[in-house]
């Protein structure tokens, strides 16, 4: 159902709520007539995964012969009224088997009747501290006696009944922040691509990289064959573009003498939505002198295994219930062998013009008259190949012509040395040997400015600046980008884009 089609809430619910939600801040004034009603001098000594780490397992007998003071604080969760003593479950912001949560035994003889009366009346949501010591109760459950406890931070809305498993997945895209606070599970997927994000950065670095940051507004988007987002400076009076990659400032550094450089960070490409494709993405590219293709396959191999085992423990993984190796070397195909496989065709048939825009007809494509051979092989491999590779796969030997940045190879210059990593079906990589004849490269920037001219909004604009740098002289290179979103989804067996990217792109809310 699209976001204009979605109905209303039932009058009855949205009643329900505004009168929750007012009660609450009868709750909060009440609050605030007797002091400041959100205090900011607590200070937890210990958080919920910490203490169920190291004192889950150990008997009530020697936590009571040897009292551990804890002070932790968090969200109320769960909240159970038993007369003169109650439970409470708080949620903090730790991680583990807990989900990062702990239970509070609130007792009136501890706390004193006037604290009690006032527990009573908090709500799910709030915001406690709490002050006391570890037991465990009779049911085995690891708790805080308390001994103080405060009210730091009055809730507003009521927390969404029953949030964890709803079917309206939009709902946990645009209101992240409930996701996060009533799903474990999310909160884990987050962590993980944190992790990973930090085991790539850490290999980087140790394999001699440098980490540099280059423009996100650009007066001239280059790097890739997408359509940009446009604005306008003000000051300086001319448009300016986010970036759809940092590939031609990156390599211009290799111009400038660093060798090895890389760059994790945002890139934007004003297209499309879909489970694998947000306009704001996250992308690491890397470029090394003095290496070529080969080489950045076997290091963009080596990379994938290492983040896979630091941020989901091991190389083995499962994705939609279906295994994805990365312990195993990773399978090497030519767009032609590729299609020879997959598509059903022979070797003669791979080079037949016509049958390859029949094929591509029958699928409901129809690819202009001008297109070469190599673009109707690529058309037919990204309408039918690509979804056969599921095993992680280096597809090989690309076009001349749909690979405007890479060096054609030496012994076939039909081609170029230019690789694609695929796994699960889905792009993850994009690396080539780079080009640094700087009349090559302008004569190709020529091409594709004649084919924007011509309405390919996606090609690439003429930069000259860069075949300046190309002029000065770039060693000889090889640079790769990785998608970040669609690893992170692989490694957390994540069906679509938005489940990892914390804020992802949404149609305007409707008022």
């Amino acid at each position: 159902m699209t976001e204009a089609a979605r109905p209303a809430p039932p009058a009855a619910a949205a009643d329900d709520s505004h009168q929750l939600v007012e009660q609450r801040r009868g709750k909060l004034a009440a609050l605030r007539a007797r002091g400041p009603a959100f205090p900011n001098d607590f200070k937890p000594s210990h958080d919920a995964a910490d203490l169920q780490r190291r004192h889950g397992q150990r008997p009530n007998e020697e936590l009571e012969a040897q009292p551990l003071r804890v002070r932790v604080a968090g969200r109320m969760m769960l909240k159970r009224l038993m007369g003169k003593a109650s439970f409470a479950t708080v949620q903090d912001g730790s991680l583990g088997p807990s989900g990062g949560r702990l239970q509070l035994f609130v007792s009136r003889d501890a706390l004193g009747e006037a604290a009690y009366e006032d527990f009573k009346h908090w709500d799910l949501g709030d915001i406690v501290g709490a002050e006391g010591t570890l037991f465990r109760t009779r049911s085995g459950e690891l708790s805080v006696k308390v001994e103080r406890l405060r009210l730091l931070v009055k809730s507003l809305r009521p927390l969404p009944d029953k949030f964890h498993g709803l079917a309206d997945l939009e709902l946990k895209y645009r209101q992240r922040y409930l996701d996060l606070a009533t799903d474990a599970q999310a909160r884990e997927r987050f962590v993980a691509r944190s992790k990973a994000v930090a085991s790539i950065r850490n290999f980087m670095v140790e394999h001699g990289f440098l980490e540099v940051e280059t423009p996100m507004l650009q007066p001239i988007p280059g790097g890739a064959n997408a359509r940009p987002f446009v604005t306008h400076h003000h000051a300086l009076d001319q448009p300016m573009f986010l970036r759809i990659a940092p590939e031609l400032y990156l390599k211009r550094l290799l111009v400038g003498g660093f060798d090895r450089v890389f760059e994790i960070n945002r890139s934007f490409r004003n297209e499309g939505i879909s489970v694998r494709h947000n306009p704001e993405f996250t992308m690491m590219e890397f470029y090394a002198a003095y290496w070529n293709h080969q080489d950045l396959m076997d290091y963009t191999e080596q990379l994938l295994r290492h983040a896979a085992r630091q941020a989901a423990g091991s190389a083995l993984l499962d994705y939609g219930g279906r295994a994805v190796d990365l312990d195993a070397p990773f399978e090497r195909l030519s767009v032609r062998q590729a299609l020879q496989r997959h598509a059903g065709l022979g070797a003669a048939e791979v080079d037949d013009a016509p049958l390859l825009r029949a094929r591509l007809e029958a699928l409901g494509e129809q690819p202009p008259a001008q297109r070469s051979l190599a673009e109707l092989q690529y058309a037919l491999f990204e309408a039918v190949v690509e979804p056969h590779l599921w095993q992680p796969t280096f597809i090989v030997d690309y076009p001349v012509e749909v690979s405007p940045l890479a060096r054609a190879s030496d012994a076939d210059p039909r081609v170029t040395e230019r690789f694609e990593l695929f796994i699960t079906g889905r792009e993850m990589a994009n690396g080539f040997s780079e080009l640094n004849d700087a009349e090559d490269q302008a004569a190709r920037f020529a091409a594709q400015a004649a084919a924007k001219t011509a309405g390919d909004h996606e090609a690439m604009y003429y930069d000259a600046d860069f075949v300046r740098a190309l002029e000065h002289g770039m060693p000889p290179a090889g640079g790769c980008g990785i998608g970040i979103d669609r690893l992170v989804m692989l490694l957390t067996d994540s069906p679509s884009i938005r489940d990892v990217i914390l804020f992802p792109a949404l149609r305007h809310e409707p008022s």
